[in-house]
């Protein structure tokens, strides 16, 4: 495999797992890394969704204890079948939307100018949600996943179908919605490291059948390499993440999407920076 290639490979795993459970929008971020380096293309975009699931099974091995216990209590635990309904119920809206507009979504927003200006609207967004709260007097409505009802479950997996828009953010829409919903901070962004199993695993296997005829073997090292970049990334954004909002909001993450995607604007109308259309 060549080097230069085999770099760029190690360079988007290591967006993909530090963006993918911050709600900056690591497909914006994976689009918009892989114009500058110039990794493009229908393999590089298959590319991009299965090394997804390197950062998916961080999550899975840092909450293992979790999903063993709602394996072991599907047929007699009520709150673990509980919970696994509520993700269930989560995942529906996003994947029937998913196949009726993926492709659709694909062709006309995946482009830098669309992320840039989806990365900017969401952080209005986010400062709005965060100035919100500061002003509620009551505490949230749910202070854990496993309080949730079926409702709360439905009303995240909506939001969540908004993140088919590059740009945007899954785990910004989930936990941004959550809040929204009446969820607390850790309950939202818990359920979005959940809800993000489903999700990006059915988006892998879909992309993959979809796109397998120009696919080979000789593939399988670069997307290894992008596999295991985002998996040890991805582990290491999870455990801050969950240090980090014990003490702190998502204001930062807001300004720096409004900054980012204002960034991106001004080097494309300008010319300064080759964003190819």
């Amino acid at each position: 495999m060549d080097i230069v290639l085999a770099i760029k490979a190690i360079i988007m795993g290591l967006v993909e797992g530090f963006t993918e459970f911050l709600p900056i929008s690591s497909t914006g971020h994976l689009i918009l890394a892989g114009e500058l380096i110039d990794f493009t293309g229908v393999r590089e975009t298959v590319f991009k969704i299965v090394i997804q699931l390197g950062a998916v099974l961080a999550v899975v091995w840092e909450y293992r204890a979790r999903i063993a216990r709602v394996y072991n209590g599907l047929g007699s635990d009520p709150v673990q079948q509980r919970f696994a309904r509520n993700v269930a119920i989560a995942f529906m809206p996003a994947a029937i939307a998913g196949v009726l507009f993926s492709a659709t979504i694909t062709e006309i927003l995946f482009h830098p100018v669309p992320v840039a200006i989806a990365l900017v609207v969401g952080g209005i967004v986010i400062l709005w949600v965060e100035q919100r709260q500061r002003q509620r007097i009551a505490p949230p409505r749910v202070e854990t996943v496993d309080e949730m009802t079926a409702l709360d479950a439905l009303k995240v997996g909506f939001a969540q179908s908004f993140a088919l828009i590059p740009g945007t953010s899954r785990s910004g829409s989930t936990i941004i919605g959550g809040m929204l919903f009446g969820l607390s901070r850790k309950a939202a962004t818990e359920f979005s490291f959940f809800l993000a199993i489903p999700t990006m695993l059915g988006a892998t296997v879909y992309s993959v059948l979809k796109n397998r005829d120009a696919l080979s073997m000789a593939d399988f090292p670069l997307f290894s390499l992008g596999f295991v970049s985002a998996f040890v990334s991805a582990f290491l954004c999870v455990r801050w993440l969950l240090r980090y909002i014990s003490s702190h909001d998502f204001t930062i993450f807001a300004w720096y999407r409004i900054v980012f995607g204002i960034l991106v604007l001004v080097t494309a109308h300008f010319g300064l920076v080759n964003w190819s259309e």
